[in-house]
């Protein structure tokens, strides 16, 4: 091959793999920085939604993205901390918040309310999930009440892979006699997000008791 042509070559598969780097170097910025950019002004828009809707005497709200029907605060994460909580968990609705797992009961009922949040990308509601510890606690907005929980183990007491069905029964029984357990009554909260900040099977899960419910 002519030396001109084998430097032409060369020189175009460079550029080819300068371009193939930028791209990625833009997606990871995207996806890092950008989507949660994007998310929390989702997360102000639909808590701004909630709270004109429970003004009117609405209980939930449509917003474009999912019904939503609380806001969720947690003290540890900083005063401004308030992200809706919206139904399902649909790629859509994490984008916009947490989600409220399908079939788990609500906020301030008996039972075991579940909610799931991203911990990187999309608002990352749960990036500091390892930083929660016993006795912080969640207070959970709806129409008509505040509902404090109080957790009972820390944001990375325990890991699970994400076919443990169990952490969203009623009444969580963990299946190794030496692990983890709900306690602190009749009615839990439970959160769940990755249990690394990028892509993994496993899944942080913290659980927390019901302790106050105050009338709005």
């Amino acid at each position: 091959m002519p030396a001109r042509r084998r430097r032409r070559i060369q020189t175009w598969a460079g550029v080819g793999l300068v371009l193939a780097g930028l791209s990625l170097i833009g997606w990871y910025c995207w996806q890092t920085f950008g989507t949660t950019w994007q998310s929390h002004q989702k997360h102000e828009q639909v808590v701004a939604e909630l709270e004109t809707g429970w003004g009117e005497g609405s209980v939930t709200v449509d917003t474009e993205f999912g019904p939503a029907s609380a806001i969720i605060r947690i003290p540890r994460f900083g005063a401004d901390y308030a992200v809706p909580m919206l139904e399902g968990t649909s790629d859509e609705v994490l984008a916009a918040g947490f989600g409220h797992i399908e079939g788990t009961d609500g906020p301030g009922e008996p039972g075991n309310f579940v909610v799931a949040g991203h911990r990187i990308t999309h608002g990352e509601p749960l990036r500091d999930m390892p930083d929660l510890e016993v006795g912080d606690e969640i207070l959970v907005e709806t129409a008509d009440r505040v509902s404090t929980y109080v957790l009972t183990t820390g944001g990375d007491d325990l890991e699970v892979p994400f076919t443990a069905s169990w952490v969203l029964d009623t009444i969580p029984v963990n299946p190794d006699p030496d692990g983890v357990v709900a306690t602190g009554g009749p009615s839990l909260m439970t959160l769940t997000t990755c249990s690394e900040l990028f892509h993994t099977d496993d899944r942080l899960v913290a659980f927390a008791s019901l302790v106050e419910t105050v009338e709005k």
